[in-house]
């Protein structure tokens, strides 16, 4: 994870993939990112806020060559445990999301899940990434959409206390590709995913026809993702 008021910790990761929940809905975020960012197979590609490192060790076992960044150092400890086991090769830094410390133009994917809802200044954020990214290469943003079932628990969460979901700020997939397109990204696409309510029966009879409603509209997507690609 970003910047984040409370760090959620490698131990919510983990208990949250231990349900059939958390690992279904998982799976379908790893799918669609995968999908909007292409063939990443010899690619170098940037995890921005890559938590314990399952989606950077993912896109490593596609072939690209991977690197991670995230702001807190126990994430980046998990990340780092999960890649020596045999998960995917992929190295890992401390960073900030509006703070790349790379040079311009340095990779040809720039991938970023659930960030830009927690991070203060998205703009800055995905300017930063943009940044990074080689000409004519491919951004690629998932995140939490406004309208579900799951954003009403979690605002809910927040009016009774939670500080992680009273910062987190929740966008439309049109508020999205503006934010893409105003940092100089274009040929933009969305898609949505998580259809279902945050109930592991449900997602169990619902994650097959997932990808297919995620083609047709955004509207009811817990998760949100957007991709575009940097203007030469």
């Amino acid at each position: 994870m970003p910047d984040v008021p409370v760090h959620i910790g490698p131990a919510a990761y983990a208990a949250w993939r231990a349900t059939s929940l958390g690992t279904i809905t998982e799976r379908l975020e790893h799918r669609l990112i995968l999908e909007m960012a292409g063939g990443v197979a010899g690619q170098r590609v940037l995890d921005v806020g890559c938590g314990d490192g399952a989606l950077a060790c993912t896109l490593a076992r596609h072939g690209a060559e991977v690197v991670g960044v995230d702001a807190d150092p126990a994430m980046l400890e998990a990340a780092r445990r999960r890649a020596d086991e045999g998960a995917g090769h992929a190295e890992f830094a401390e960073g900030h999301a509006e703070r790349l410390s790379f040079p311009d133009d340095s990779f040809d994917v720039v991938v970023a899940v659930t960030v830009l809802c927690f991070v203060g200044d998205a703009s800055g954020a995905i300017s930063e990434m943009v940044r990074v990214l080689r000409p004519n290469g491919r951004l690629v943003l998932g995140d939490l959409g406004r309208w579900s079932a799951w954003t009403a628990v979690r605002v809910v969460a927040g009016w009774r206390g939670s500080a992680i979901w009273r910062s987190a700020r929740f966008r439309t997939a049109a508020e999205l590709r503006v934010l893409l397109q105003g940092a100089g990204v274009h040929e933009v696409t969305t898609r949505g995913s998580i259809y279902y309510p945050p109930v592991g029966a449900v997602a169990r009879v619902l994650a097959r026809p997932d990808p297919a409603l995620g083609r047709l509209t955004t509207v009811g997507a817990a998760f949100i993702a957007v991709s575009g690609t940097k203007r030469a």
